[in-house]
């Protein structure tokens, strides 16, 4: 089944959604994250329901069925994988990986798909620290935590942020900050929780709040 380029993003958009709710997408919810009025979401809803994508009822929600589930599971896996391409291997900046990758998820070709997650190495993640599906839908998860939750002395690996927003991106990235460095919290502010870390061997000073939009995986 070829599905258009909309409704591609309103598949991603249901799943997104119901993974972090674990309840029916309401269409006010989805509308809301697609910047759509309610009304066309709506009839997209209807047209998905008849491909039997998705179980839709009227002011009730909206869920994947399961071969929706695995088209949104196919346009994730393509979306991680151009990610690491963009950020690993053509050094694009973090801040603008994101908007690119949404483009090239659409292209069709499962091969070509395949021939990149081996070029690439079979990334388990991507440069923001989500997991990416292999060839058969399966993810692999791990331990992480926030940066917020390493005590002073401990080294930890940055493996990835939970804001992408471009500029929360650019922020961290003019302080240095990229996935695979490590970091030894020296000391935490008490007042307003910001931190002062060892990175990479370079001293830096981080606020609370964006500590917590950081994920670690610590190495000991």
């Amino acid at each position: 089944m070829e599905l258009s380029h909309v409704e591609e993003n309103y598949i991603k958009g249901l799943q997104h959604l119901s993974t972090q709710s674990g309840k029916q997408v309401s269409t006010n919810d989805l509308a809301a994250t697609l910047r759509n009025s309610a009304a066309s979401v709506t009839d997209m809803l209807k047209k998905l329901s008849k491909k039997s994508l998705i179980n839709y009822e009227p002011y009730q929600g909206a869920r994947l069925t399961e071969q929706g589930n695995k088209f949104a599971t196919r346009l994730l896996r393509k979306n991680r994988l151009w990610k690491v391409f963009l950020y690993q291997s053509l050094n694009i900046r973090w801040e603008d990986v994101r908007e690119i990758a949404e483009e090239l998820e659409h292209i069709k070709s499962d091969l070509l798909i395949d021939h990149l997650d081996a070029f690439l190495g079979y990334p388990k993640f991507d440069p923001f620290g989500e997991p990416i599906p292999n060839a058969q839908g399966k993810y692999t998860l791990r331990a992480q935590t926030l940066l917020t939750e390493l005590r002073p002395g401990i080294t930890a690996i940055i493996v990835g942020v939970k804001a992408t927003e471009s500029n929360f991106l650019k922020h961290i990235s003019e302080k240095g900050i990229s996935v695979g460095q490590t970091c030894t919290l020296i000391s935490r502010d008490p007042y307003d929780g910001t931190l002062t870390l060892l990175l990479d061997r370079k001293e830096i000073t981080l606020s609370g709040q964006v500590a917590k939009q950081i994920l670690i995986k610590s190495t000991g």
